[in-house]
């Protein structure tokens, strides 16, 4: 069992309970199926034309075979809580679980004057959220040099009064804050940007700590040194990757819910948009903008934050005037390409690159690039053609783009790039972060595009999910569920899903 998942009570059973769920992304699938489950009739209303939100599937079309069905956003789960892999167990697909390739990942930090677009070095191996927790590891020192790797050592005998206080007052801690304090900017800047910006879209200066890295700021003063924090944190986890993923990708799982959820009962109901919210006697009433409203004597909202305080704060009144709405994440854009390039073989960054929001945009204007087939066995299998491989080196690679922290004057690709623009940089992108040129090698490609893709996890931000989460814990039959709320991750959004629904009934 989650250890931070209270033990209560599923919903009673009533077979003339409705219920109504707004956003069919992965936490609105999964309130969805435990509703009806418990006997709920239930209906999820998804916006958009297919189900699924930020874990839905996409094909990349290929000229000499079929798709290629891949992720459209996550693409995998972390691991060191077991919220994911209990729900993956329930819908039956426990054979499915895969870890990645042990290949590791890399940095991609600016270069020298002159010295080319960047540079690349490897990740620490034992760190969080770029944190290093081991400042002996030969990749550390590469990273950072001399001079750096002198000043982060001075977190090993620091005092920790400042952050002590921190932890008894509840003051504010953001992730730059700590990290600078602590190791000093040349950590900051190379090591824990990179991670930051690619993982979060986020500026370290404006992430909270306490909501990105649970525990951790805490540990910083049990421990004395934030690197010691960090190997502590990470030598309580499972031994092995800190993530996992399924057998045809994360999209696989929304798949199995939808699946659950119309054995159970429930029905899905796509392109249908929830625009308002209104109490109803003892129940309540969605207006959408399809045929009629919905009445229902139960409704989880599971949006996004915008799209949720538009919805909850028209209701709530008073109770959430203090509070900010949340604010708009970064819009992402991820592009895929699929190449043949023998050079790709040998994986010659891992699994994939971070990259510094230092290096030009001119240079480099992806975030992150993963190598979906170096970093997964069945997308290899899958790209090459199947087990004979009538295509062994054909290779898959995503790139990511768009910021929290880029101005809305950016000249960075983004989120509002049109795509033959967003492709070309993706290829020439992806030839300089690898090493290897794919001009004339791109197969098929894509762009999946996420408004408000990633909560804005500010200090902030924990107010307003506080003042929201009080308020809805005296309305009955009303609840609000996602990423805004729980946190970064599928298994934030998992293990908050459940507790909550589970918490009352009908």
């Amino acid at each position: 069992m989650d250890p931070a998942r209270p033990v209560v009570p599923a919903p009673a059973p009533d077979a003339g309970a409705t219920a109504v769920v707004i956003g069919g992304g992965v936490s609105g699938l999964l309130a969805g199926w435990e509703l009806a489950r418990a006997g709920h009739r239930v209906t999820v209303l998804e916006s958009t034309g297919v189900p699924g939100g930020c874990v839905a599937p996409v094909e990349a079309p290929l000229p000499d075979g079929p798709s290629l069905v891949l992720d459209a956003g996550a693409e995998s789960f972390a691991v060191r809580t077991p919220a994911v892999r209990e729900l993956v167990d329930e819908l039956g697909l426990s054979a499915a679980v895969v870890r990645p390739e042990p290949t590791g990942s890399w940095l991609f930090l600016p270069a020298p004057a002159g010295a080319g677009p960047g540079r690349a070095v490897r990740a620490p191996r034992v760190g969080l959220l770029g944190i290093p927790g081991d400042l002996d590891a030969p990749e550390v020192a590469e990273a950072l040099g001399p001079e750096a790797l002198d000043r982060a050592r001075r977190d090993l005998r620091a005092p920790v009064d400042r952050w002590a206080a921190a932890v008894a007052g509840g003051a504010p801690a953001t992730v730059g804050a700590v990290v600078a304090d602590r190791l000093g900017e040349g950590v900051l800047q190379r090591l824990v940007a990179p991670v930051v910006a690619g993982v979060h879209s986020a500026d370290p200066d404006t992430l909270d700590l306490r909501t990105v890295a649970p525990g951790l700021l805490e540990a910083l003063v049990e421990h004395g040194s934030l690197a010691r924090a960090v190997a502590a944190q990470r030598a309580a986890a499972p031994p092995g990757a800190l993530v996992a993923s399924l057998r045809g990708g994360m999209n696989t799982l929304t798949a199995a819910l939808a699946a659950g959820l119309r054995a159970a009962g429930g029905t899905v109901r796509t392109g249908v948009r929830a625009t308002a919210l209104e109490r109803s006697g003892t129940g309540w009433t969605v207006a959408t903008d399809g045929p009629g409203p919905l009445a229902a004597a139960r409704v989880v909202v599971a949006t996004d934050g915008p799209a949720a305080w538009d919805l909850l704060a028209p209701l709530a009144g008073p109770a959430l005037s203090g509070a900010e709405r949340p604010a708009e994440g970064a819009g992402v854009a991820l592009v895929t390409v699929v190449a043949d390039a023998a050079g790709l073989d040998a994986a010659p960054r891992g699994t994939g690159l971070l990259v510094s929001p230092g290096v030009p945009p001119a240079a480099v204007g992806a975030k992150a690039l993963t190598h979906v087939t170096a970093k997964w066995a069945w997308a290899r299998e899958a790209a090459a053609g199947g087990p004979d491989r009538p295509h062994p080196h054909r290779h898959v690679l995503r790139l990511s783009y768009g910021r929290n922290s880029d101005a809305p004057d950016s000249t960075a690709p983004g989120h509002r790039t049109p795509d033959a623009e967003l492709l070309a940089r993706a290829v020439a992108d992806a030839s300089v972060l690898t090493g290897v040129d794919l001009s004339g090698a791109v197969r098929s490609s894509l762009v999946v595009r996420w408004r408000s893709a990633l909560p804005a996890a500010t200090t902030g931000h924990r107010a307003a999910v506080g003042a929201v989460r009080g308020w809805l814990d005296g309305q009955p039959g009303l609840d609000a569920v996602g990423a805004w709320l729980a946190g970064t991750g599928l298994a934030a959004i998992v293990a908050d899903t459940r507790r909550r629904i589970g918490r009352t009934g009908p």
